[in-house]
């Protein structure tokens, strides 16, 4: 293997880590996200949880957060919750912050 060979395949290593580690930072920020809003709509305990894992399922229905937002939404308008869209996408950027701190921590 040739120097060329061994740089190429580090810069493959490190898109495949780095996409990854993206994956894990967006699924973190729809753990988080979910259990915010179900604290907005008074949900605790074992729904809570259960409610941040719909929120992170619902991301795999289509690309990008439109899916995550779509849910979240509807559901916080289902409940009268005093609650913007671009809160929520404000929000939803906090969180992604905070997931992609926590990932790249390992925690």
């Amino acid at each position: 293997m040739n120097t060329f060979d061994k740089r190429e395949e580090g810069f493959e290593k490190k898109y495949a880590l780095d996409e990854e580690q993206k994956f894990k930072a967006e699924a973190r920020r729809n753990r988080l996200l979910g259990t915010w809003v179900a604290e907005k709509l008074g949900i605790t305990g074992d729904a809570a949880t259960a409610y941040a894992k719909e929120v992170v399922a619902a991301d795999f229905e289509e690309a990008g957060d439109s899916d995550v937002l779509r849910k979240v939404m509807a559901d916080i308008k289902a409940k009268g919750v005093a609650l913007t869209e671009q809160e929520l996408r404000a929000k939803m950027d906090e969180l992604m912050a905070t997931a992609v701190a926590q990932v790249k921590a390992g925690t």
